[in-house]
């Protein structure tokens, strides 16, 4: 049961992540006087992190586990890239797609 929350936790964090990252570009296209602040992302990225840390503790090796660390990973060096060199990448839109698909696959796996 706590592993459901956590994927309906982890779905949630990345849709919402995937919907950040989509939006506010076009958003920064008004005049409204809003920047990008990439500690957004990173909060994101984090909350990832945790969530798909204990969702994997205890799953035996698998295709399952590598997409949802491979997935991090992409977050991870797209953030990162922002934070560092001031450019936006777009490993983070596949990121967050692999972890939402990665949730729901989880959760669908789990018994009822």
């Amino acid at each position: 049961m706590k592993s459901k929350i956590l994927d309906a936790v982890g779905i949630s964090a990345a849709i919402l992540c995937l919907i950040h990252c989509i939006v506010f570009p076009l958003l920064l296209i008004i005049p409204l006087g809003i920047s990008h602040n990439p500690y957004i992302d990173l909060a994101f990225l984090l909350i990832g992190v945790i969530v798909v840390f204990r969702v994997t503790q205890k799953m035996s090796g698998g295709w399952l586990k590598a997409l949802f660390w491979v997935s991090i990973a992409l977050i991870f060096v797209s953030v990162m890239a922002d934070l560092i060199f001031e450019t936006h990448w777009p490993l983070i839109y596949i990121g967050a797609a692999g972890l939402i698909t990665g949730h729901i696959i989880n959760y669908k796996n789990h018994k009822h």
